[in-house]
């Protein structure tokens, strides 16, 4: 393989989320969705019950709550462990790419609230 035809590869794999078509647009969707910025933060904390990150999430719905940690899961950056007790006692945590990700908009909420005074016009 030529080096331009392993960098054409390696582009292929990468992704571009600028063509409409590429699957790393959902992933960028799904994942910069406001629950899931939040939550995907909130577990950089470590593992959670639903209903304490409902609580930590502050204002999510349990469907938008329920909702986005399937979307988070489906894209490998949340697993949900299911254990055998009554009532049911559900946990979630980062994946390895969950903790990745989460350290990336764990910066970004921090700058936004460092500057908020400067973002945010006084009404």
């Amino acid at each position: 393989m030529t080096g331009s035809e392993g960098h054409l590869a390696k582009q292929m794999l990468r992704g571009d989320a600028f063509d409409a078509n590429c699957r790393s647009r959902d992933v960028l969707v799904s994942i910069t969705g406001k629950w899931s910025v939040l939550i995907l933060v909130a577990l950089s904390g470590g593992t959670m019950r639903f209903a304490e990150l409902r609580r930590r999430v502050n204002g999510v719905s349990e469907r938008m709550l329920a909702e986005s940690l399937r979307q988070l899961a489906r894209h490998q950056l949340v697993e949900r462990h299911s254990l055998p007790v009554v009532p049911p006692h559900v946990e979630y945590t980062l994946t390895p790419l969950g903790r990745q990700a989460a350290a990336h908009l764990a910066r970004l909420t921090d700058w936004i609230e460092n500057n908020v005074t400067e973002l945010v016009s006084p009404d």
